[in-house]
């Protein structure tokens, strides 16, 4: 049990240093104005972050949701792990266990999420309002109170709820339905990404809108129905789709470097993993609800980092 958590965080850490970049275009995109779009798309705004920021802007508040790995990690590794011995292993009840761990971890990841988005969209130099992290939520906390602190949570348990919901019933499908080697099992976790996020975008767009409103002017935004109406009034219906390519083209990377460092870990500290990497297709469905193999395991990581930041 040990060791799965530790391969999951590093796993995580794994997922979110090949992820950010693309988060951070996804970002940038969401939140700029639609009347007077600074960006054309995620491949204008990728060269222009690394033409006028360089390399490093694509990763600006990145220690955010690393510093936030290990937390939201051990939270949906326990109530996933623990819904799943009450619920048993059928596709709605994975649907469901996901649904209720999405929900809790949002408490911890709403902060961590708001601190990462402001500091994605931060101006350079003097105009930079936060050093870090902990000064960005620091002067949120003295500013706003822990409303600050946690503004856009809503939006983000209605986003996170029913993504994992999604991911873990889809996830299970897919791996049931296949060989169970490792290219299926990342290839299983890729699609179970996009899945989740075709369901969730709209709400992310919302959350980071919300999140950071105020950063530039007065608040624009009351809360999350008039965030959404001003920004369908003033953009369309396609701003809330905007950025979804480059989230989308996320996956698999995230996937695939999730699942390498998870594998690696198993294999480095634990021999007798390695038959459970390679499992026939027919004992998956074997394996009890309170058994937590690599497999299973990585599904666990995989919605964390390629979904959730």
């Amino acid at each position: 049990m040990a060791l799965d958590f530790v391969a999951g965080c590093l796993g995580g850490c794994a997922g979110v240093i090949v992820g950010h970049p693309f988060d951070t275009i996804k970002v940038r995109l969401q939140t700029q104005d639609g009347s007077s779009p600074k960006y054309r798309g995620s491949i204008d705004c990728f060269k222009s972050i690394i033409r006028t920021e360089k390399v490093q802007g694509l990763f600006r508040g990145m220690t955010s949701p690393m510093a936030g790995v290990a937390v939201v990690n051990a939270i949906v590794f326990g109530v996933y792990g623990n819904a799943q011995k009450q619920l048993g292993d059928s596709a709605w009840a994975h649907g469901a266990c996901g649904l209720l761990a999405g929900s809790v971890q949002s408490l911890v990841s709403s902060p961590v999420e708001l601190a990462k988005t402001r500091l994605q969209v931060q101006g350079q130099g003097s105009s930079r309002a936060y050093s870090g992290p902990l000064d960005c939520l620091r002067q949120l906390l003295r500013a706003e109170g822990c409303r600050g602190v946690f503004r856009g949570l809503g939006s983000t348990v209605l986003r996170d709820a029913p993504a994992f919901g999604v991911y873990f019933a889809s996830y299970e499908q897919l791996v049931r339905r296949g060989t169970g080697g490792p290219v299926h099992l990342m290839a299983a976790g890729g699609l179970a990404g996009v899945l989740s996020w075709m369901v969730s975008y709209p709400c992310d767009v919302v959350k980071s809108r919300l999140q950071v409103d105020g950063m530039t002017g007065p608040r624009r935004y009351s809360g999350f129905w008039d965030c959404a109406v001003k920004s369908y009034r003033n953009e369309g219906a396609g701003v809330f789709t905007r950025g979804l390519n480059s989230t989308l083209l996320r996956a698999f990377p995230t996937n695939a470097a999730i699942f390498t460092v998870v594998t690696w870990v198993f294999r480095a500290f634990d021999p007798s993993a390695e038959a459970d990497l390679h499992p026939h297709p027919h004992h998956h469905h074997h394996h009890p609800a309170v058994h937590f193999d690599p497999e299973l395991h990585l599904s666990r990581v995989a919605v964390l980092m390629d979904f959730h930041f």
